[in-house]
């Protein structure tokens, strides 16, 4: 049977993408023309904070008395989570080398980039999980210098719990500054800093348009639109962790999209009475959000079977993707396209964003379709490297010369001609582009 919308979205993630983008370039050239100063005017405009911008030793240990025992045993779990897990993806990854022909010799090396740049969200949440998501990995992949930014609040700073999670995370220095000033500070190396050679980590709109129009001139996680989730649900699924799971994720902002995919009308139909009652139970400052993406962005697709609802939902591409259906192992095997996979009642979305270790920055807007969420391989250059003796690189330069004079490139050609006359200058070779 064809996909049959019992709702239907009347905005999508790129509806007012366009908006933003002029503001932010202008930012941005004002601050790498201006330098501290200029992005101290913005901090000030915008984070409404005049306090340090780089928090000393003395201020880290102040904030870090602050957050009670128990959440930071809290923090401690979560981040021992998310480091064993990023060391075991690393240890994936390894310095291989192959002899191509005998005596020459290439190879691969796995480098981490030198500074990265950890944006850490601090706005109407404090994104404490986003400190522990992003250093940790850049820990553990090697990154020489870490610098973690978030923004700030007026007359307090940064909020203690991110600081401390930075901090024992592994950050070298915390950034109190927010927004564009924020990017364009690590990107740039203000207030002594080193230039970030990627930046990663999520934020609001100014945020990811900042690291779009910088992308190419500093590395990126990834180009991010609104967070987003689809929950596939078959009849033995309970509607109402289905409709729980669903304004979690909807109360991460206005323009975030939850979709539910279906071979069941009757789940369909409770899901969509139970969701507005679980949105108004929510406190206000997060029941506005919850509303608006519900009201404008979610959708819930009827499907004949579990192979269209799988389908369905590879064309989807979600951010997270839960699966609340019998026979998990088949959805496993047959899924191909999502940021982070959720299998099963006992698992949420909400697990993933906090504390089990898989790391909660993941492809927006359909990206799952080509790429991953942020690992420790993030940070890592795959690069190559060769070495020959003369007799192994014998043939490797025939063939060189041979094809760069097929393609016309004659300068390639002679770079190989002059170590074969070098090498062998008793030997002839047919080197011409028919030979």
């Amino acid at each position: 049977m064809p996909r049959e919308y019992l709702k239907k979205a009347t905005l999508t993630a790129q509806s007012h993408a366009s908006e933003v983008h002029e503001t932010v370039k202008t930012i941005l050239e004002e601050i790498e023309a201006g330098g501290d100063d200029k992005a101290l005017e913005y901090a000030k405009k915008f984070d409404r904070y005049e306090g340090s911008v780089l928090l000393s030793p003395e201020e880290i240990e102040a904030a870090c008395a602050l957050v009670p025992e128990k959440l930071k045993a809290d923090i401690r779990f979560a981040h021992d989570n998310v480091r064993r897990f990023a060391e075991t993806q690393k240890a994936t990854l390894s310095d291989v080398e192959l002899e191509i022909v005998p005596g020459f010799v290439a190879g691969q090396k796995a480098i981490p980039v030198d500074a990265a740049g950890c944006y850490v969200p601090g706005g109407r949440y404090s994104h404490i999980a986003s400190a522990i998501m992003t250093v940790t990995t850049a820990k553990v992949a090697g990154c020489r210098h870490i610098t973690a930014c978030s923004p700030p609040r007026p007359d307090v700073g940064v909020a203690p719990a991110i600081v401390y999670a930075a901090h024992i995370c592994g950050a070298d220095k915390i950034l109190a500054m927010g927004g564009v000033q924020g990017v364009a500070t690590m990107t740039y190396g203000l207030f002594g800093l080193p230039k970030a050679n990627i930046l990663v980590g999520p934020g609001n709109q100014f945020v990811a348009e900042a690291k779009r129009i910088l992308f190419g001139r500093v590395g990126i996680d990834m180009i991010a639109g609104p967070t987003d989730s689809l929950v596939l649900a078959d009849g033995a699924s309970d509607p109402f962790v289905v409709a729980t799971d669903l304004v979690s994720q909807a109360e991460h902002g206005y323009n975030s999209p939850v979709w539910l995919v279906t071979d069941d009308r009757a789940v369909a139909e409770k899901v969509m009475e139970l969701v507005p009652t679980l949105i108004h139970d929510l406190p206000e400052v997060n029941r506005d959000n919850a509303f608006a993406a519900w009201r404008d962005y979610a959708e819930v697709i009827l499907c004949g079977d579990r192979e269209e609802m799988a389908a369905c939902s590879d064309d989807y591409a979600p951010e997270h993707l839960t699966v609340q259906a019998e026979d998990l192992d088949w959805w496993l095997d047959r899924l191909t396209c999502y940021g982070s996979l959720f299998l099963g009642e006992e698992t949420t979305v909400s697990y993933g964003d906090k504390a089990t270790g898989t790391n909660h920055v993941l492809p927006t807007s359909g990206a799952a379709s080509y790429t991953g969420g942020l690992s420790v391989h993030k940070y890592m250059k795959i690069v190559t490297w060769q070495r020959a003796t003369r007799e192994g690189s014998k043939s490797v330069a025939e063939a060189t010369a041979r094809i760069s004079r097929l393609e016309g490139m004659e300068g390639h050609a002679r770079a190989a001609d002059v170590r074969l006359a070098k090498y062998f200058p008793d030997e002839q070779f047919d080197l011409s582009a028919d030979g």
